[in-house]
């Protein structure tokens, strides 16, 4: 049995959309800092894909005439970044959609504040023979 044409339109559109996509479209190539620091970019990608088709009856053609098309749409939106440097790894947010997610991404810097903060106290009433009461 002869494939129906509209499966020959829907496997060379698959065929094109497989070709666009691959790992450096979700995670972008790594890009060297001038501090010696690392930046991959991290995307989010969406892809749309529809066809159709129909046979048109035409007595005076011999065959099954068709008319059909297919179309697919890419959106590729930045997500994040990751940063690799002697401190670590930390996600930078490209957007945030919500004033609370900023505070949200800024909690693990202020615990590291914090933490800083209490250790040279520390450091300072050890080195000075205070104690507290």
């Amino acid at each position: 049995m002869n494939p129906r044409p509209i499966e020959s339109i829907m496997s060379a559109a698959m065929e094109n959309i497989r070709e666009m996509i691959d790992v450096s479209t979700l995670v972008g190539e790594p890009i060297a800092g001038p501090e010696g620091e690392t930046v991959i970019p991290v995307s989010r990608v969406s892809f749309g894909f529809a066809s159709g088709g129909s046979e048109l009856p035409a007595p005076e053609r011999p065959g099954e005439p068709f008319a059909g098309g297919a179309g697919a749409g890419v959106s590729l939106k930045p997500v994040a970044f990751l940063v690799m440097d002697q401190a670590g790894v930390r996600v930078l947010p490209a957007l945030f959609e919500t004033p609370a997610d900023r505070l949200i991404e800024l909690v693990p810097q202020a615990v590291a504040e914090l933490r800083r903060y209490l250790a040279a106290k520390a450091e300072g009433q050890a080195g000075t023979g205070e104690e507290r009461a």
